[in-house]
């Protein structure tokens, strides 16, 4: 996030300026997946909320799709090194 005026909270901490966003619009985005029919595509690292919303996770690598599935399989036991690999890392 790259703020373009210096318009921060005052009585927030320079660390919850920067992650009040964050949190809220992952909250709302979790709200809005739990209580709507609405279909949302949502492009993450935060791996924790992909699982926790989703009903398909892709994994990109280079631009290409190289594995598809439910989150139980993609999170639970991916079938490529590649996805595997990144799993691991953002643990």
């Amino acid at each position: 996030m790259v703020f373009q005026q210096f318009n921060l909270f005052p009585n927030m901490t320079v660390l919850r300026n920067l992650t009040e966003a964050p949190v809220t619009v992952l909250d709302l985005l979790r709200d809005i997946a739990r209580s709507t029919d609405i279909t949302m595509l949502c492009v993450t690292h935060e791996m924790n909320f992909a699982r926790d919303i989703s009903d398909q996770v892709l994994m990109f690598d280079a631009g290409r799709i190289v594995e598809a599935g439910p989150p139980e399989q993609i999170f639970g036991d991916p079938e490529q090194d590649r996805t595997r690999e990144f799993l691991s890392a953002v643990r």
